[in-house]
């Protein structure tokens, strides 16, 4: 599959020279980033000495022919919810960001590319890890 959506620590790895994902990003045609991931290094930007050097290389990124951002709307709101009830019914809780970003993914059709290995809770949902 030749379309991702990209979760945040991916993005991270990537800014911090792992080769590994560097490869693995060259050969997508579609990045998709979820609005929450900005969100999340937002965050963390704002925490750190280099903010403004941080947003300029992820606008950069954005600014990519490759690279999509998906906002969360009411159908992202329905995966959500139905992954929610999932995790709860067999006693997985994942943290709420990804669920969120989860349910993009799932919303869009999209392989989540993460190094988290607490996705793999969700039932149905397409990993490249």
């Amino acid at each position: 599959m030749n379309k991702i959506l990209m979760d945040t620590n991916i993005y991270s790895l990537a800014l911090r020279g792992d080769q590994d994902v560097i490869a693995t990003l060259r050969h997508i045609e579609h990045i998709g980033f979820s609005s929450i991931s900005i969100g999340e290094l937002l965050s963390g930007f704002k925490g750190g000495s280099r903010e403004k050097e941080n947003r300029q290389e992820l606008n950069q990124f954005l600014d990519s022919p490759r690279a999509c951002i998906y906002a969360v709307d009411e159908n992202t709101a329905e995966y959500y919810s139905a992954i929610i009830i999932q995790l709860k019914k067999d006693g997985t809780p994942i943290p709420t960001n990804d669920i969120w970003i989860a349910a993009t993914a799932f919303q869009h059709g999209l392989q989540l590319y993460t190094a988290d290995k607490h996705f793999s809770y969700i039932a149905g949902l397409l990993l490249r890890v």
